[in-house]
């Protein structure tokens, strides 16, 4: 049969192979798998999670198969343990994000940490299988979204993740339970049909439901293809009147996978990832840091933070509707909220997790530092995360103006995290949930997962 885009996929998803993986890539994914690791555990403790793992125990039969972020005494069944590891990844929207955008890591570690615990002691895949799944799975999310110049701005209509990451669930899945090329394809198609969530759900409890059921259902798309589902081969093609993938994007532009020879430049080689410091969305990644640096010069006019010196915040950043939230009342809310994140830095110094409690969400001076701000859109601050910055201006009363400015926060791809501080991250959240010596044996096994035989002990 002819050679096409979706063919090209499921060939590749096939028949990549340990030796491609580079020592770059290994390095790279291997900080991912922690980072996400981490995030889930401490979103474990999160409401939103509790919501989840709730439903899925009283509504569904457990197989009691594969492990749930920091319960330790309970198992569910292996789609439903994707689910509701991916709800805790993505419950304080603390987990890595890409360029263009996405959150790769969610959408595809719970649906093989479920699928490694599900298969019989005879098959289990080694570590270094589960870091080529691993990598299939983000490789197949970055090639879908340079389909469309659309992808590289932050999103409108949908959230990412709950498209690409879908479909990269159901690739690593494919390639984990070694799925034939035909089946790789099919479970391709299966996944598009489970693909989409609307943005207006962002900033709500339903957010983190977009990562748990990418995660879940390309697993699911997988698990079908395997018991011989069908679905549509030309998936990934475009094809004039009848939409496929193309359905998702504008200017739909796809492009074949080549299937590896000797060599293999996976895309996370060329673009690294962006760890978060703290937990809320990308964008206020760079507003934080602006706000943390005019702070510094504040303080050293003034000797101490004095919000009654303020007569207004200047925050210039880009348009983007769904993180422009003057008064944000929850704790999603205030996670994709550029004014929020901004006062919170200028009044504490800091944003961290406590950031976002009732309690700190509803301090009257920070209502009273909100009231200040104005937002302004310059043209040249693309909405986009390469290329967009963050601006924070302090209008004095005295009439003084101080300016800090953040265009590559840390723990940007352009200025990653160390690994000090990437370790230093996992360790905060893990001990919500864990020990010092399970802890510790993590980072271990992540270190060390090329050379682990059963890739289930993760």
């Amino acid at each position: 049969p002819e050679e096409t885009v979706t063919s090209s996929f499921a060939s590749f998803i096939h028949g990549v192979q340990p030796k491609h993986l580079s020592k770059a890539i290994c390095h790279r994914s291997k900080r991912m798998i922690l980072d996400s690791i981490g995030v889930g555990l401490v979103g474990s403790r999160t409401h939103v999670f509790n919501i989840a793992l709730q439903y899925c125990r009283e509504l569904y039969s457990s197989a009691d198969v594969s492990s749930v972020y920091g319960k330790p005494g309970i198992k569910l069944s292996p789609t439903l343990a994707a689910f509701t590891n991916g709800v805790a990844t993505h419950s304080m929207d603390f987990d890595d994000t890409w360029h263009p955008a996405t959150h790769p890591s969610g959408a595809v570690l719970p649906a093989l940490l479920a699928a490694s615990q599900m298969l019989p002691p005879s098959t289990k895949p080694n570590g270094l299988d589960f870091l080529l799944a691993f990598n299939v799975g983000v490789e197949v999310q970055g090639r879908l979204m340079h389909f469309s110049s659309e992808a590289h701005n932050i999103p409108k209509r949908f959230h990412p993740p709950s498209v690409v990451g879908t479909m990269g669930s159901a690739a690593a899945t494919a390639k984990l339970l070694s799925l034939s090329i035909a089946q790789c394809t099919h479970a391709l198609g299966i996944a598009a049909s489970f693909a989409g969530a609307p943005m207006a759900n962002a900033a709500t409890q339903a957010k983190p439901l977009h990562m748990g059921n990418a995660t879940r259902l390309g697993f699911e798309a997988a698990l079908l293809a395997a018991r011989g589902m069908e679905a549509n081969p030309f998936i990934l093609d475009d094809i004039p009147g009848c939409s496929g993938f193309s359905a998702f994007y504008s200017a739909y532009e796809p492009k074949p996978l080549a299937v590896p020879s000797d060599h293999h430049e996976f895309l996370l080689e060329k673009q690294d990832i962006a760890f978060k410091r703290f937990p809320a969305h990308l964008g206020m990644h760079w507003v934080v840091d602006a706000a943390l640096s005019v702070r510094n010069l504040f303080l050293n006019y003034a000797g101490s933070f004095s919000p009654s010196l303020i007569r207004t915040i200047v925050l210039k950043v880009p348009v983007s509707k769904y993180i422009n939230r003057p008064y944000p009342s929850s704790e999603h809310e205030a996670r994709h909220s550029f004014q929020f994140n901004a006062c919170t830095a200028l009044l504490d110094g800091e944003v961290g997790l406590s950031s976002f409690t009732e309690n700190s969400i509803h301090r009257q001076e920070l209502r009273e530092l909100l009231d200040k701000v104005v937002v302004e859109h310059p043209e040249d601050n693309a909405a986009n995360f390469d290329k967009m910055y963050g601006e924070v201006a302090l209008l004095l009363h005295s009439g003084d103006v101080l300016t800090g400015k953040c265009d590559t926060f840390y723990g940007h791809w352009r200025n990653p995290l160390s690994r000090e501080s990437l370790l230093k991250k996992f360790r905060s959240n893990a001990s919500y949930v864990l020990s010092d010596e399970k802890i510790e044996a993590i980072i271990a096994t992540v270190d060390n997962l090329e050379n682990v035989s059963d890739c289930s002990q993760l």
